[in-house]
């Protein structure tokens, strides 16, 4: 995706991300407090689906709605109601008994029966041959794997060549972690309400929710910032480029390199020389001041060759890096490191030094065997090194949880990379809401760490906390990925990310 268009896409949300359980609680608060009856509620989510609807595809005549058992029936019935006031061909089938449902479910059926549609029950032979699918079979509530008659549906829509919109969560997709249940609808767009659902943004969520609309139907500000500030707040934030920039100043016109940091990046065993040159040009690209990196003596003369701005040693001896690491502000430790006695060598000689710190890749395996834990370094796990580092209590299959107990294991600030990648420092969780998958290549996590450690070790001068110079890091690299992508996301290569690196941070 385009990164200009991924940004803006992202920057129309809201930057508070939910869980189920909060979402529920604004519902709550909605009805009991600020006397919004639920069946209002569900007719504005209605309202906001059939405009989507009616602008997304304007030439569709033939809509067909798939309804369930609970609340998000009661939306897809009224959705069905409003089409067929509009004088659209309008067909309903439900998966469970309408008699069952919510009082607010039950007068959205007898609306429906009203604007003369009746919904039909499940038929496995019969075709859905609509112009656009409406999605409203499961909400936000479900737990554990689909029963088998919803599976069944679900893979029947998604064999359609027809789009479909999504009614506040593709079906079958669990709210809180972005796990498929089984299986879930794939839709183009997703309409959801009240509150940003977390899991649409990480693990399956994007692939299932397409482009993401939000309405808070009404809602006063106070009952969200009442649900964000109390016990059932989600606790995340959706990282936004342009506010992160706003923290990063103009550089002063009297500046000098030291002003800006010296990045040390440490790693490149035999055969790996190549990631620690990434992360070490990402480190200049990000605005480091000084750039020196420590590798073996194989890859010293290749490197200079190919970036003579960097300061280059090949190291021997652990005791060769006691002057290097005086003079570093900022420590990367692990691209390309490897796990030989060579590597050892170097991690034990530098894990010790109270310098901030980004450990990545090899370096994070060889931190899972010494476990310690401090304050002022950045770890930067994918989901293998996460589970490394976790030993044997292995990762859950909720992201949120893995990262939050990574940093309580580790402290510091933690990224947790992949799909919606996690940022926690241990108050707060931020995901980062951009990216695609051609950064699925090799190197990319080296170019990130460079990125990270340019910015600690810019973070004095500019005034930025650990945990806002990797918000920032993260979010930037992730904005470079998409603007690479443009060329196509096969192929794509993580240098190819550089000169956007280096865009991005001067649009300042």
């Amino acid at each position: 995706m385009n990164a200009d268009l991924s940004e803006e896409l992202s920057e129309a949300l809201p930057d508070e991300l939910y869980t189920a359980a909060s979402v529920r609680e604004i519902d709550r608060l909605a009805v009991e407090e600020a006397g919004i009856p639920a069946i209002t509620l569900m007719r504005r989510a209605a309202a906001a689906c059939v405009e989507v609807l009616m602008a997304r595809w304007p030439d569709a005549t033939d809509i067909s709605v798939v309804c369930g058992s609970g609340n998000n029936a009661g939306d897809g019935y009224i959705i069905a109601g409003m089409l067929a006031e509009r004088h659209y061909q309008v067909s309903v089938t439900t998966l469970g008994d309408p008699a069952k449902a919510s009082p607010a479910a039950r007068t959205a059926f007898e609306y429906c029966l009203q604007a003369g549609v009746t919904p039909q029950p499940v038929d496995s032979e019969q075709a859905m041959t609509a112009d656009v699918t409406v999605d409203a079979l499961l909400g936000i509530g479900v737990l554990g794997e689909l029963r088998s008659a919803y599976r069944q549906l679900i893979q029947k829509v998604n064999q359609l060549a027809q789009p479909v919109l999504a009614v506040d969560i593709p079906s079958g997709l669990c709210a809180d972690t972005g796990m498929k249940l089984g299986d879930a609808i794939r839709a183009d767009v997703t309409v959801t309400f009240l509150g940003l659902k977390r899991g649409l943004f990480t693990e399956d969520g994007p692939d299932c929710a397409g482009d993401i609309v939000f309405d808070a139907l009404g809602c006063r500000d106070d009952i969200l910032r009442h649900v964000t500030g109390g016990t059932q707040r989600g606790n995340t934030e959706k990282l936004r480029f342009s506010s992160l920039l706003k923290t990063l100043p103009s550089r002063p016109r009297n500046a000098h390199k030291n002003h800006f940091g010296h990045v040390l990046v440490i790693g490149g065993d035999q055969g790996m020389g190549g990631a620690v040159a990434m992360t070490a040009e990402a480190a200049l690209r990000a605005g480091a001041g000084l750039v020196s990196v420590a590798t073996h003596p194989a890859h010293a003369a290749a490197l200079l060759g190919r970036c003579p701005e960097l300061m280059v040693r090949g190291i021997q001896a652990g005791s060769e890096l006691t002057d290097l690491v005086a003079r570093a502000s900022v420590i990367v430790l692990g691209p390309g490191l490897g796990q030989s006695g060579w590597s050892s060598m170097l991690f034990d000689h530098v894990i010790e030094t109270t310098l901030p710190m980004v450990v990545d890749a090899d370096g994070l395996n060889l931190l899972a065997r010494r476990a310690q834990r401090r304050d002022n370094w950045v770890l930067t796990p994918h989901p293998g090194e996460a589970a490394r580092l976790l030993g044997p209590s292995t990762l859950s299959v909720d992201r949120f949880t893995d990262i939050a107990r990574l940093q309580a294991d580790y402290g510091g600030v933690v990224v947790l990379k992949g799909v919606g990648s996690l940022v926690n420092d241990g108050e707060r969780s931020s995901l980062c809401p951009y990216g695609n998958p051609g950064m699925a290549t090799a190197g990319m996590g080296d170019i990130l760490s460079g990125v990270i450690g340019a910015l600690l070790s810019q973070a004095k001068s500019l005034g930025l906390t650990n945990m806002q110079a990797t918000q920032l890091a993260v979010t930037v690299h992730a904005l470079a990925g998409d603007a690479a992508a443009l060329d196509g996301q096969r192929g794509m290569m993580a240098t190819d990310t550089l000169p956007h690196i280096r865009r991005l941070l001067n649009r300042v």
